[in-house]
């Protein structure tokens, strides 16, 4: 019987374990898509406690906390510190084969120096040593960024935002960049005509162009676009239930722009239509400026209508959805190829049953001279697990190029969550020792296969996206 979360976890025949300590373990992190407060780095925050930068803000967490049966004051209200990771606690004994068990005592391992097992009656002295080492420089939010050997991180901001907190990190000379990535959902989201007025008044404002119209949107985008690619924005990234790709004319989005403007509700079908044509003018921007794109789609959000209200959104009541997505991401990608303004794309499905779709649709669409120029993105959110991750790589590895994939990222809000990047890296050492001690990859091939390790786990990344 192995040890739990010993030095060789998830690492089960030797070549998984040579390749791991070897060639995976110390390459550094480029973490490509995140959902860190950038003020929190400007500022190199230093945490009150474990329960803050642990439970706070961590949906996941929230979730296996509620099926315990944890009161909500437990976990969004205003218990203390202690009360919040006291009920973890509890919960965590109940986590055994959810991802959150391993990531826990991963984190404590790997933060704190801490192999105790989480349960009730480790609680106290758990909570007590990590808040007595959460008070030292080396655990500010700077400081965990150093810890993990973090070379890049990507945040996600709306095109609105000052980047302020960007600039100042880059102006304070900290080693680890800060990047922002442009996340312009709130600008397709004419579905609520009263907040979409909202947002457009604002957009108006930073852009400092007056918005009458849709190619007024366009050119306040756009500038907005610029600014950020000023401040060293590589890539955009996209929230959306499903891909848009219906046909339309230049006034029928004009139409639907004063419709929205004037505070009416679009139809359904006028809905897909601005959404159709802005997430083309958003690709072509991309394209333009040598961007990467990023679509992450496929999730069910804000389910339970009673807490949204309480709680707002992204508090742990959103789930996979199910669109039948194919023909229209095919169309949208024909489009811009066709057009040759295909940027750089990375695709993330939510629901792993378009797995292979997406493996397939990958090579429709591939071009020289990048390698890997159409990505298959890491497993995410629900899927950012050992299943989900062995699950994309392996269809990944059948129907495309393994070798090409530019590997892992948190996709978090924490400062704790970069051991993500090691489980996928055992995760990904182990699949392929395995194929090697089975025979169904040549040891002789060795040196390629060392290689494709190191080239996932930061390489690939590093010259696909040069940061």
């Amino acid at each position: 019987m192995k040890s739990f979360m010993d030095k060789d976890f998830l690492l089960e025949t030797e070549t998984a374990q040579m390749l791991y300590h070897e060639h995976a373990k110390n390459l550094p992190i480029i973490d490509y898509h995140c959902h860190l407060i950038p003020e929190m780095v400007a500022k190199d925050h230093k945490f009150r406690s474990i329960t803050e930068v642990w439970l706070g803000g961590d949906h996941y967490k929230w979730r296996g906390m509620r099926t315990n049966g944890v009161d909500e004051k437990y976990i969004t209200g205003d218990s203390t510190d202690w009360e919040k990771f006291e009920k973890w606690a509890e919960t965590v004994p109940y986590t055994l084969r959810n991802p959150l068990y391993h990531w826990t005592h991963l984190e404590l391992k790997t933060a704190f120096g801490i192999d105790k097992i989480l349960n009730p009656s480790t609680a106290r002295e758990i909570f007590d040593e990590c808040n007595e080492k959460l008070q030292l420089p080396e655990f500010s939010a700077r400081g965990l960024m150093r810890h993990y050997n973090v070379e890049c991180v990507c945040t996600t901001d709306d095109p609105i935002d000052s980047l302020e907190h960007h600039i100042a990190t880059r102006e304070s000379g900290f080693e680890i960049k800060m990047l922002p990535t442009w996340r312009p959902d709130k600008a397709m989201a004419v579905e609520n005509p009263e907040a979409y007025r909202q947002y457009i008044e604002k957009l108006s404002e930073v852009s400092g162009i007056s918005i009458n119209n849709y190619n007024d949107l366009l050119d306040a985008l756009q500038k907005r676009h610029d600014f950020f690619e000023a401040q060293g924005c590589r890539l955009s990234d996209h929230g959306i239930c499903e891909f848009y790709a219906e046909d339309f004319t230049e006034s029928e989005i004009n139409n639907i722009f004063n419709k929205v403007m004037g505070g009416q509700q679009p139809t359904d079908l006028e809905d897909r239509k601005f959404k159709s044509a802005l997430m083309l003018d958003f690709a072509r921007m991309d394209a333009r400026s040598g961007w990467t794109q990023q679509f992450h789609y496929g999730a069910l959000r804000n389910n339970n209508s009673r807490m949204m209200a309480q709680l707002g959104p992204d508090t742990g009541f959103d789930s996979i959805g199910e669109w039948n997505t194919a023909i229209a991401m095919s169309k949208f990608l024909d489009t811009l190829d066709k057009e040759n303004l295909l940027a750089k794309t990375i695709l993330y499905p939510l629901n792993p049953s378009a797995n292979e779709m997406i493996a397939t649709m990958l090579g429709n669409f591939q071009q020289g001279p990048t390698p890997g120029k159409i990505q298959f993105g890491s497993g995410w959110w629900f899927n950012d697990q050992k299943d989900g991750m062995e699950r994309q790589m392996n269809a990944l590895s059948v129907l495309g190029l393994l070798s090409r994939f530019v590997g892992m990222l948190t996709d978090s809000r924490s400062f704790l969550s970069y051991p993500r990047h090691e489980y996928f890296r055992r995760t990904l050492c182990n699949l392929i020792g395995r194929d090697v001690e089975n025979g169904e990859i040549p040891a002789e091939e060795m040196p390629r296969i060392k290689q494709m390790v190191e080239d996932i786990s930061y390489y690939n990344a590093k010259n696909y996206f040069k940061f």
